[in-house]
């Protein structure tokens, strides 16, 4: 076996003996199912651990990660996951998390091509275009780097907002507070960016169901 494959059973045996010397029951009743109050939609990129960052253990948060953590209307997972999450699940709380330093968001800013994951970074400049003014209104390049992943978590709640799926839970008594949320990786924190409920509303004249 190949040492880096080696690393990986050698760290998740020391892994069950150390959770099972403090929880002897933690595997019997994972095995019993999950009930998460929390969705994560993160970024696919390695220094953003859901669990590790969020200070949440194995049960507790479902996760789907992606380039960039977008919300495509056409991303056929993307909506799987959320209808799981919200219909079954039940889950209380739905995050898009973004992080400064984001090479997506990076990729999207520059006129270069980059292959197949161009189509997908079209969705980021997109953001750009309805944010063009704001955007181009910061002359520093770095703060126009962490700007456009602040708007483009906002844009992505905003997304969540649109679908069918939270259209319809909506109209339930208590249905998932959405959030937008962005890590700091030089910091280790996450940072509310606080998305108003008005933020959610303004376009619900196009967008809204019955």
């Amino acid at each position: 076996m190949h040492p880096d494959m080696e690393r990986i059973f050698k760290g998740n045996l020391e892994w069950v003996e150390k959770k099972r010397e403090d929880d002897p029951e933690f595997f019997e009743r994972s095995a019993k199912g999950q009930t998460p109050k929390y969705l994560f939609i993160g970024c696919s990129d390695s220094r953003v651990p859901a669990s590790q960052i969020s200070g949440t253990a194995p049960g507790e948060m479902f996760v789907h990660r992606n380039i960039a953590n977008m919300v495509v209307h056409t991303d056929m997972n993307l909506l799987s996951v959320l209808q799981y999450a919200v219909e079954v699940l039940k889950v209380k709380h739905i995050m898009v998390v973004g992080h400064y330093g984001c090479g997506g968001v990076a990729a999207a800013m520059s006129d270069k091509q980059f292959g197949l994951i161009d189509n997908w970074l079209t969705n980021i400049k997109d953001v750009i275009r309805l944010h063009e003014n704001e955007f181009n209104f910061i002359t520093d390049e770095e703060q126009r780097f962490r700007r456009l992943v602040e708007l483009n978590v906002i844009e992505q709640v905003i997304n969540l907002s649109k679908t069918s799926i939270i259209q319809n839970a909506l109209k339930d008594e208590d249905p998932p507070q959405l959030h937008g949320l962005v890590y700091d990786i030089r910091e280790g924190i996450l940072h509310n960016l606080n998305v108003k409920e008005h933020m959610l509303k303004r376009f619900e004249h196009i967008y809204g169901m019955q």
